[in-house]
């Protein structure tokens, strides 16, 4: 049976066009022809041309003579004869074809590579692709390279050629550290009451923090939103590898707000008390108009330290997303998971407490090993802050990872623009989607609202009070205290917006439903969060230049790349103790080296072996 390749082969040998001494292949649109007095811009036009005619024709070039007025070159083929020679026109850089000796006898490359494919060949080829899509990745450029030109080449010579036209396309990653400075203080200039702040290792200069909030953002949040945060964290992938650090809220109908993004050289406890830092700040300055916050995070090491020194009047809360994963990791059961799920989920401390007994009874490990963490970090029904039933903090992350994923391999202030944009039409359109709601609340309350007053209507309410209220269900009874909004299914506590037994209880004594739900639900509140307007900053050309008017002590230099571990060679158990061989050397048959390393002199084991 034939391999794929073998057929490749036989295809393109079948495909191959007849090859004449003026060199022609016309095939669609595509048309490559070297004729005696061919003209061309300079010299490196000149050896292009002949080189992309070599490969549309498959036969392979060695070059004979090439410098800045001759090019020479000559068919690789044994025994063909063909041969073009170029020279430059007096006076002026044009190069022309000035012979063009016999015909090709060859009969073309006979393999599925080529030798003129090189990686400046393959940037070309692939240059416009890029400029398109710069996530044109090293496999799909392959793949078009031997679908348009029939040419096998490795994956280093595809990664290779991206990356050479990439660094033309976004600039010079040590140009846009040096230049960060003057970009925090173009986004302090054109969005004010910003923070944007750059810090630099202090004993070398090199990168370490870069933290922006934008005024919009900021305002949105202190206003409107819940008084939840949450924190969470991202690798990238890029020349200078780094970490990026979000902090989110949520508008009242459930999305991510951002409200502060950082890009840290590496994740330490430096770096996360630094990003605390700034944000306690940037909240501070309203202080007064805001409620006790809650802060949800994985609950790592340096991050609770950064949050005891600069929130330690929030509640604090673990991620159960982060908590799930290592208690899969653990115990290796997905049922365990799912009650742990449960768990964190029941309203009820008696709800809660059933779920963890079946966790018991299945693994009494699991138990213990749940036990370590409070249920005020994690469960709804015993959390002490408000978190309207919001559990994760990886789903800030979830939510932008499109806005992340543009950004992948990018220098970092095209990096943070790239955000930047999504910010700044995540803004409008949510501005603009809002003018047109007509109800109370946001669509995601408003459909809770009915339901629960839909529900509501099976009920039968008993008043024991001005207050208090006997709400029976097909389930039981429960108590209802309007004065506290509170319910016996704490449903109204958890959410921040009445459940079907409290809209019985207000419906009975015509109150206004609505009334009792909190105010950042309301459409009202929305609009308020997304009422500014985050600006574009100016070209780079226009505020680049006071790059000259700065202190070289303000010269942000490039972080330091962190090396991993070094590799290890895994020894394997039949090979321990074994006698190593004897090295010996192929030229001088000396022992303890190799040809490579030999330093005896050639002409001397030349004559030896005359001698012999």
């Amino acid at each position: 049976m034939m391999t794929l390749e073998l057929l490749r082969l036989i295809n393109l040998l079948l495909l191959k066009p007849t090859i004449s001494k003026n060199l022609k292949i016309t095939g669609g649109t595509t048309e490559h022809e070297m004729v005696v007095g061919m003209e061309f811009l300079d010299a490196n036009a000149c050896r292009r041309a002949i080189k992309n005619a070599a490969i549309a024709l498959r036969f392979e070039l060695q070059t004979i003579k090439s410098d800045k007025t001759r090019f020479t070159a000559k068919c690789i083929g044994e025994g063909c004869p063909w041969r073009i020679h170029c020279a430059k026109l007096p006076g002026a850089p044009t190069f022309t074809v000035r012979t063009i000796h016999g015909s090709h006898t060859c009969g073309g490359v006979s393999h599925l590579g080529h030798q003129q494919a090189s990686v400046q060949w393959v940037a070309d080829v692939v240059a416009e692709k890029l400029k398109q899509n710069p996530h044109f990745k090293p496999k799909e450029i392959l793949e078009e390279i031997y679908r348009v030109h029939g040419i096998s080449l490795s994956y280093k010579q595809a990664w290779r050629g991206k990356e050479r036209i990439m660094a033309t396309l976004r600039g010079s990653f040590e140009e846009e550290y040096r230049l960060l400075p003057q970009y925090c203080d173009e986004i302090r200039r054109t969005n004010p009451g910003s923070v944007a702040v750059v810090h630099a290792n202090p004993i070398d200069g090199t990168f370490q923090h870069l933290f922006i909030s934008f005024q919009a953002s900021i305002t949105g949040f202190v206003n409107a939103c819940r008084p939840l945060i949450a924190l969470d964290k991202t690798s990238l992938q890029s020349k200078y590898p780094g970490t990026f650090l979000l902090a989110a809220g949520f508008d009242g109908d459930g999305a991510v707000f951002p409200l502060a993004f950082a890009i840290v050289n590496e994740e330490s406890d430096s770096n996360w008390h630094m990003f605390l830092s700034e944000l306690r700040k940037i909240l501070e300055v309203n202080s007064e108009n805001m409620p006790r916050l809650t802060i949800l995070s994985s609950m790592e090491r340096f991050i609770t330290d950064g949050l005891e020194a600069n929130f330690p009047t929030a509640c604090h809360g673990i991620c159960v997303h982060h908590l799930a994963e290592r208690f899969q990791k653990e115990f290796q059961s997905s049922i365990l998971v799912i009650l742990l799920w449960e768990a964190a989920h029941s309203l009820t401390v008696l709800e809660f407490k059933s779920k963890m007994k079946k966790i018991e009874q299945i693994s009494p490990e699991a138990s213990l090993w749940i036990q370590n963490f409070s249920p005020a970090l994690w469960a709804s029904s015993y959390s002490e802050g408000t978190r309207f039933g919001q559990l994760t903090a990886n789903v800030i992350t979830e939510s932008l990872s499109n806005w992340i994923q543009d950004t992948s391999g990018l220098p970092i202030i095209q990096m943070m623009e790239c955000i930047h944009r999504h910010l700044m039409n995540m803004f409008k359109e949510r501005r603009e989607t809002s003018a047109h709601w007509s109800d109370v609340l946001v669509p995601s309350a408003e459909r809770q609202m009915v339901a629960a007053v839909e529900k509501s209507r099976v009920h039968r309410v008993y008043r024991a009070n001005e207050a208090e209220f006997e709400v029976m269900t097909h389930e039981g009874s429960v108590v209802v205290n309007i004065e506290n909004r509170s319910c016996l299914c704490r449903r109204w506590e958890i959410y921040g917006f009445p459940c079907s037994h409290a809209v019985g209880a207000l419906m009975s004594c015509k109150e206004n439903v609505y009334s009792y739900t909190e105010s950042c639900f309301t459409v009202e509140s929305y609009r308020r969060t997304y009422a500014e307007t985050v600006e574009p900053v100016s070209d780079e050309v226009q505020w680049k230049g006071n790059d000259s008017e700065r202190d070289g002590e303000d010269i942000i230099r490039t972080p330091k790349v962190m090396k991993g571990a070094p590799r290890k060679r895994r020894v394997r158990a039949e090979d321990r103790g074994r006698v190593k061989r004897a090295v010996r050397c192929g030229r001088c048959s000396q022992p303890g080296h190799f040809r490579t390393t030999c330093t005896a002199p050639i002409v001397l084991l030349k004559c030896e072996r005359l001698c012999l």
